[in-house]
């Protein structure tokens, strides 16, 4: 009396089982890519002031132009570096 549908499953019973592996396999692939994406960006990120960083960056970059002279460069380069906290 127990195995009137064969062995117990039929084939909306194997639908439905193949289809939440799937989903399982899926949503355990997705966590895993996410966790691992929101570590590369935490590691990506300057240490400390991201202003003062730019600053200085866009600063050099000024000196590479040749927009500003060493002198300048120095000077504010001190400002700001002194303006940090």
């Amino acid at each position: 009396m127990m195995f009137w549908y064969g062995n117990g499953m039929n084939g909306w019973g194997w639908f439905a089982m193949s289809a939440g592996m799937i989903l399982f396999w899926s949503l355990l692939i997705t966590a895993v890519v996410l966790i691992f994406r929101t570590l590369d960006r935490a590691a990506e990120r300057p240490r400390g002031s991201g202003t003062a960083t730019s600053a200085e960056r866009i600063l050099g970059e000024r000196l590479a132009r040749g927009e500003i002279d060493e002198e300048e460069y120095r000077r504010r380069l001190t400002v700001l570096r002194d303006a940090e906290p």
